[in-house]
């Protein structure tokens, strides 16, 4: 528990020495500093509350600034603030008073519990003992959302004027059990653009064989495509790509405790290894294109 954010407790950029590299990383869910005022606003224990985090990934992609790329952090937990969503999905049900007319009272990640305030963490528990002014939804949005997506945005900006070129990698973590329609498969990982319409086939297809080189087994966006910053950011026709990568954090931490593993400093180290190649490949990918280009 924390006190309540502060504007310089938000998020945090970790930077490169030299931006040398194409890539902007972003970890949006794995914030784990809970504001005091919310614990008290919720009919839930510490440690339910944390059911929603993507758990220790901005630990597992630290790597990242080390070679080249700057890493984006939330230091907010989820389940205060969810900025993988559109700005002003709410819902009504959730908050004494009118919702604004361009709030998105209607998409299914609201029915489901999880819109931008969300309802409820994982396994469908309920937050919050009362409903909440309309004013705290609000101000979460203006004073938290706005600044993260401004400073993600800025990243990415900087990226693709300094090279021509960005891949945004957004990095989360997903439940042990998740399985593939279908296959019954349990993936260590999922490689999300949004059914090749946010990143280049080839960069996903890269992702996965490099995965795969590890030892690992991987799919491609099913269950997990890519949600609403891969979707947002993913031009590839203007040469910016957005890939979503998933987890499976059954490989790195007790999901009943949600304390590490042995096997974490393991895992974490194949990441390294992987992102250490994949920079590699989009480093010489960028290059490639700029050749074709001239």
């Amino acid at each position: 528990m924390a006190p309540d954010l502060s504007e310089n407790s938000l998020f945090e950029v970790l930077e490169p020495v030299s931006q040398h590299l194409p890539l902007v990383f972003n970890s949006p869910h794995s914030g784990r500093r809970y504001p005091q005022g919310f614990v008290e606003q919720s009919r839930l224990d510490a440690l339910s509350l944390r059911r929603s985090e993507d758990h220790y990934v901005d630990e597992l992609f630290a790597a990242a600034p080390e070679l080249g790329a700057p890493l984006l952090c939330a230091h907010f937990p989820r389940a205060f603030l969810d900025v993988n969503r559109e700005p002003y999905e709410l819902d009504p049900r959730m908050f004494d008073g009118s919702l604004p007319p361009y709030a998105n009272v209607s998409s299914m990640r609201v029915a489901g519990g999880l819109g931008t305030v969300p309802r409820v963490v994982a396994e469908n528990m309920e937050i919050y003992q009362r409903r909440l002014p309309v004013s705290e939804a609000l101000d979460r949005v203006e004073n938290i959302y706005k600044p993260y997506h401004s400073c993600l945005r800025a990243l990415v900006v900087r990226t693709h004027v300094a090279f021509g070129f960005a891949v945004l990698v957004d990095c989360h973590s997903m439940p042990g059990n998740i399985r593939v329609s279908g296959s019954g498969e349990r993936p260590d990982f999922i490689i999300g653009d949004r059914y090749g319409t946010s990143a280049s086939a080839e960069l996903s297809r890269t992702a996965m064989e490099l995965l795969e080189e590890l030892g690992f087994s991987v799919v491609r966006n099913k269950p997990y495509a890519g949600g609403f910053i891969t979707e947002h950011y993913g031009r590839p026709a203007r040469g910016l790509h957005a890939l979503q990568i998933e987890v499976n954090r059954g490989l790195y931490v007790n999901e009943t405790t949600l304390q590490k593993k042995p096997e974490f400093a393991f895992v974490q180290s194949n990441i390294t290894a992987f992102l250490t190649s994949f920079c590699e490949y989009v480093e010489k990918f960028s290059a490639d294109r700029a050749l074709a280009a001239e």
